[in-house]
């Protein structure tokens, strides 16, 4: 009862919601960077909510089912095949010993999450399944998926599908706006300086992962040079010394020092982790009090 990795492709990982009530003692949230998909994958398969769920970023991940089960893929638009055949995300699929799912080329969008019928069954490290590489936490012994692990799951034996309704698959684009709530350091800016970075268009550059995206366009410019540091939160825009924004995502470290013109709102987080290099970024001023109404609607949507 258990899925044998045949090709990991690059950078795959076991993820969960992450690691909450660690960063006092270094340890990072970690976690999927897509919750969209992530929870409707979970919602699809009626999984517990915290079930784990593998994170793809890259085309030729292969896997073989050593026992049925149901399964499921969410997330970017991709060439996804069982046996062979081509098949549709964002719904389940009853699966049998000895199939074979192939995951082909990104059309668009960067991340894809996979899982079965009541997750994969591995031992949680501080209350989390999430893989932090640098920290060697979690999935599998704290490190990518290689050929040829195992991960275990329980026989199921389906008999039916679900399936999100069309309308509410998110569409990728090379285009993206994200609403940005201003920190209680938005004073070390000029309001020349706020406008600017709310009235340009910024570009992802290469320099994104788990940890972090760093952008290019106009330079915005603190009036300090740094400051103690202190937590960081998911979404932090850090604005150091070049004057090119940096968006902190999950595996980014607990503390940091640079000044902070605001922070993503956490929902439009994972429009970002679908984002590709070279992708175009607007950004869009969020009250708190909106921010916290849009952040109840998407997570009362799971649940959560």
């Amino acid at each position: 009862m258990s899925l044998e990795i045949i090709n990991p492709s690059f950078f795959t990982t076991i993820q969960d919601n992450g690691r909450v009530g660690y960063c006092d003692i270094g340890v990072t949230n970690s976690g999927v960077m897509d919750s969209f998909a992530y929870n409707t994958l979970n919602m699809l398969l009626n999984n517990p909510k915290n079930s784990n769920a593998i994170e793809i970023s890259f085309s030729n991940f292969e896997v073989k089912f050593l026992e049925n089960t149901q399964m499921g893929v969410c997330g970017s638009d991709a060439l996804v095949y069982l046996n062979e055949k081509q098949i549709s995300l964002w719904q389940t699929h009853n699966v049998k010993k000895g199939d074979i799912l192939k995951v082909g080329k990104f059309l668009s969008g960067a991340k894809l999450y996979f899982t079965v019928k009541d997750g994969f069954e591995i031992h949680k490290e501080f209350g989390s399944n999430s893989t932090t590489i640098k920290e060697k936490l979690g999935g599998l012994n704290g490190n990518f998926l290689k050929k040829g692990d195992i991960l275990k799951y329980k026989y199921i034996n389906a008999h039916h599908n679900s399936k999100l309704k069309k309308s509410f698959i998110p569409k990728y684009s090379d285009t993206l706006e994200l609403r940005v709530m201003l920190t209680y350091q938005d004073n070390s800016f000029d309001k020349s300086e706020i406008d600017k970075f709310f009235n340009c268009e910024y570009t992802i550059t290469n320099d994104f992962n788990r940890m972090a995206c760093k952008l290019r366009g106009k330079e915005i410019k603190s009036n300090i040079n740094g400051i103690i540091s202190e937590g960081i939160v998911l979404g932090s825009i850090q604005i150091p010394s070049d004057g090119q924004p940096i968006i902190l995502l999950n595996d980014r470290q607990t503390i940091g020092g640079y000044p902070k013109i605001g922070v993503v709102l956490d929902i439009d987080c994972y429009k970002l982790s679908q984002a590709k290099p070279n992708t175009k970024i607007r950004f869009k001023e969020i009250s708190i009090s909106e921010a916290t109404i849009k952040s109840k609607e998407f997570y009362c949507c799971f649940n959560l």
